[in-house]
């Protein structure tokens, strides 16, 4: 049974576009249903999380990525007693709206439409299921339900200053109170963001060969996980003691996030979800140690990784592509499909018109956009042409 503080799907908000209940499904599993049988949810396959496909199958994409932040959500969800069919769907829709190559193509993107209002993914994600995905006959997109739609806008906290066109646009039609939190359900799937990338991002650049365990011991936290490893398994070889010690941190972190929300919801007594909602805080949260420890794993990975000479090389070319692709397509838009026709057709302006193309490169897949960049000539790295 869920907590009284829990999003009960029987008193959802609702959706934009009444539809009356027609299965067994209640209104937050068809939620995530939906999400799964979308297209830009399969395109996830093909997106970079930190490394493309050429560089080996191995590495997460942003599809593997998603499932594991829903595989950690529901875990925390269910343990706190909230609903995990809302927390699947929010988290597995959550990267819905990233671009090819990552934060990299955000960057880009975000750069190159500075004039005409700006990019941002979270806000993407929303436009992705509330207009992008054209399937239905009665409406564009999902047509999700309010609770599912305010996680995607808000499961990072409330959204009060340079709020994003699209979340303003859609706002208009349908409020989802920026101003306040989201529901515990929505920060468990921020929070279970955090863990996982901060997990397999340590799986993948050490398997990319950027770092070594012995630089990974330099960190405190990891140094532990290492060292509980090596005491109970004295004979365990490098790769398999590796997995147990990363193991043992997603472990601890999760853990972690249980027991200090867990007390915290405790201590305040909360009584629903819109008690959640309007506390002056996240209720879903790290213990201070755990926050310290976390900030030294990611300033790790950021000198390491992130700005790795090749990882670095990698970024400057995905920059150039997403560049030249939207300088193309604004000066010939005529050359994107004639699906985007009508979209091309009724924009008024020139921002009208960079808005199309934003969405149109926005939910390219890594590999179509590098074919998209030879179909132009544009000049992209052998590797990279080889891949395609």
């Amino acid at each position: 049974m869920i907590a009284l503080y829990a999003s009960n799907p029987e008193e959802s908000k609702g959706r934009l576009y009444f539809e009356e209940r027609k299965d067994f499904r209640t209104c937050f599993q068809r939620d995530r249903d939906r999400v799964i049988h979308s297209s830009a949810f399969r395109r996830l396959k093909h997106k970079t999380q930190v490394f493309v496909a050429h560089e080996g199958d191995y590495y997460r994409t942003r599809l593997t990525h998603s499932i594991e932040v829903a595989q950690v959500a529901r875990t925390i969800a269910k343990q706190l007693r909230l609903n995990d069919e809302l927390t699947e769907a929010i988290a597995l829709a959550h990267d819905l709206g990233h671009t090819p190559f990552g934060h990299t193509g955000e960057e880009a993107l975000n750069l190159l439409m500075k004039p005409y209002g700006g990019f941002d993914h979270n806000a993407q994600s929303l436009k992705v299921v509330t207009y992008l995905e054209q399937h239905y006959a009665n409406w564009d997109g999902l047509n999700l339900t309010w609770e599912t739609l305010e996680g995607l806008a808000k499961h990072n906290g409330p959204v009060i200053q340079n709020i994003p066109m699209a979340l303003m646009e859609y706002s208009q039609r349908h409020d989802l109170e920026f101003h306040t939190n989201a529901s515990a359900e929505a920060q468990v799937a921020a929070i279970s963001d955090d863990i996982a990338y901060n997990n397999h991002d340590l799986h993948d650049g050490l398997r990319a060969g950027l770092f070594t365990v012995e630089d990974m011991k330099e960190i405190p936290l990891l140094r532990k996980c290492f060292e509980m490893i090596d005491k109970n398994y004295s004979n365990i070889d490098s790769y398999r003691g590796t997995h147990e010690a990363l193991r043992l941190l997603f472990g601890e972190m999760v853990t972690d996030v249980i027991k200090t929300s867990e007390n915290y919801i405790f201590d305040v007594g909360f009584n629903s979800v819109d008690e959640i909602r309007n506390h002056d805080q996240k209720v879903i949260k790290f213990s201070i140690g755990m926050w310290d420890d976390l900030k030294l794993i990611r300033e790790f990975l950021f000198v390491n990784m992130y700005r790795a000479p090749s990882v670095v090389l990698r970024r400057t070319e995905a920059k150039k592509i997403v560049q030249k692709l939207f300088d193309s397509y604004l000066d010939k838009p005529e050359e994107m499909p004639a699906a985007w026709q009508t979209s091309l057709n009724i924009a008024s302006n020139k921002i009208d018109l960079a808005r199309v193309v934003s969405d149109y490169i926005a939910g390219m897949t890594d590999r179509f956009a590098y074919s998209e960049a030879e179909r132009f000539n544009l000049s992209v790295s052998n590797q990279y042409l080889n891949y395609i």
